[in-house]
């Protein structure tokens, strides 16, 4: 199967102009300079764009990740982190979680780069409304991914700027003479509902998860529907909108083969990409692709070795610990202190760095440890896959649409605490409801969220689904800098389009 993944990227690549992205803002440039003539004529034409758009999909994995976690309360330095260990180079990456964003210092700018990839979908909609090459199943496959991918997009949009510009048509457009308005956000969120819609039909009964559930499907346009419609159960929709998410997700339980790893670190190995804990995610291989974002996450391999891993008890070492990165994003030593010590997660997704004097361990930083990669002549390759949804992501947003329901939540927690805990599991200590934090079961979810997807770009919406008062309560943004909850749009796409405004509260020019 990886090989057939490797066949097709190559054959995505032999189609590369189409994926030609313009550095101006809001890139809607034109899509491929291979005629229509040339083109769209096969099905096997087809297959390679449906491949390159997830390709394109996974270049932007990093501003998935920045836009969904790093305003969150896991990385950055706190009290106790040692200055030679958490100052490599931040340059600039701080203001995320330090809520100090503008116009001049926005860490991801142009939407995050997320209309290339819109445009595409556009196209590959335009085309296969038009075609007769395709089966009839294989074509509406093709647009369930379609809509649903792009339904994606504009679902980070709207989170991270609210209002935004509303492409759905294709059109080769000349983005220096672009002037086109942002529309409300509602009408965004409406367009995600819409596109949501237009997938599901699309897909029909077909659940089927190719290339290692490497492309998006119907499963993972029934977890986008679950995430909008708790998003908006949570700002007035109630039980309703809390059903309709809860109804999508017992669809895919019933649809589609899903199961916890036994072992929380086996969702992320190499050695068991594709496996029936993940629903969907960005794929990488060795000498194909490796995790873009990794390197700002952990440290130098030069600057590593000086410090000691004090549960193995040994000094890091350059063949082993040879993470070469360049440590912009320090995971904080109070996350990592959260966790019980017998939660397998606190030292799968976490590695604390020691200081050593007099025989004692004083604790210099901790780095993301949760993609380790693999090593590959001497270096270490970053081949893990980037989960965007998986089955206990599932679980806890049930559980979450059970509490707003008023239904019992546990068997849903508790599953994943059960893994979590493994041998060290006492139903009478660790279940649900049997911990302090259980008494307001929504900050236990977000608990149990935090310590499983640390590294997958959840925690920032997550604070941000459950409503402004959470995101107050655990980062450092307050109720007076509220705008802040949202993005500043960059000087240069407000220069490129002079009809968009500014997010309300930022400086404009």
């Amino acid at each position: 199967m990886k090989k057939n993944i490797i066949k097709l990227f190559i054959s995505a690549a032999l189609i590369i102009v189409a994926f030609t992205s313009c550095n101006k803002s809001l890139d809607l440039s034109p899509v491929s300079s291979i005629s229509d003539a040339n083109y769209w004529k096969t099905a096997d034409q087809f297959a390679a764009f449906v491949t390159g758009v997830h390709s394109r999909f996974r270049s932007h994995e990093t501003n998935f990740m920045y836009l969904g976690e790093l305003r969150g309360d896991i990385f950055g330095t706190d009290e106790g982190s040692t200055g030679a260990f958490t100052g490599e180079a931040t340059q600039g990456v701080e203001r995320m979680w330090q809520q100090t964003l503008d116009l001049d210092n926005y860490v991801v700018g142009n939407y995050g780069g997320f209309y290339t990839n819109i445009n595409q979908l556009n196209l590959l909609i335009d085309k296969l409304s038009g075609t007769d090459v395709l089966a009839a199943d294989t074509k509406n496959y093709y647009l369930g991914i379609a809509y649903g991918m792009r339904a994606f997009y504009y679902f980070q949009i709207y989170r991270s700027w609210g209002k935004a510009v509303i492409q759905t048509a294709y059109e080769e457009i000349d983005i220096a003479n672009l002037a086109k308005e942002a529309a409300p956000a509602e009408e965004v969120l409406a367009l995600v509902k819409d596109d949501i819609d237009a997938s599901l039909t699309s897909f029909g009964t077909n659940y089927t998860m190719e290339q290692e559930r490497g492309f998006w499907s119907k499963a993972a346009t029934e977890m986008l529907k679950a995430e909008v419609y708790l998003w908006t159960a949570h700002r007035g929709g109630g039980v309703e909108d809390a059903d309709i998410a809860k109804q999508a997700l017992l669809a895919i339980q019933n649809n589609v083969s899903l199961t916890l790893q036994d072992d929380f670190g086996q969702v992320f190995e190499t050695s068991n990409s594709g496996n029936e804990e993940i629903i969907f995610a960005a794929k990488h291989l060795l000498n194909e692709s490796t995790l873009a974002f990794i390197g700002n996450f952990v440290p130098q391999t030069s600057l590593i070795i000086n410090y000691y891993d004090s549960l193995e008890n040994r000094k890091f070492a350059t063949t082993t610990d040879n993470y070469d990165g360049l440590l912009r994003a320090p995971t904080k030593i109070v996350a990592y202190r959260k966790f019980s010590d017998l939660d397998s997660r606190k030292n799968s997704s976490i590695q604390a760095a020691y200081n050593m004097s007099n025989g004692r361990y004083t604790i210099a930083g901790c780095f993301l440890k949760k993609y380790q990669g693999e090593q590959n002549a001497g270096s270490r390759a970053y081949t893990n896959d980037y989960p965007i949804y998986r089955y206990a992501d599932l679980l806890l947003l049930l559980a979450e649409a059970k509490v707003i329901l008023g239904e019992d939540p546990s068997n849903e927690i508790n599953q994943v605490r059960k893994r979590a805990y493994g041998t060290h599991y006492n139903a009478a200590i660790h279940a649900y409801p049997n911990q302090e934090i259980d008494g307001n079961p929504e900050e236990a979810i977000l608990q149990e969220r935090f310590f499983e997807f640390i590294g997958e770009g959840k925690r920032w919406y997550d604070l941000r689904r459950f409503g402004d008062n959470y995101v107050y309560a655990h980062t450092i943004l307050t109720a007076a800098e509220s705008y802040k909850l949202l993005w500043p749009i960059d000087r240069s796409t407000l220069t490129n389009n002079r009809s968009l405004s500014q997010t309300e509260g930022y400086q404009s020019y």
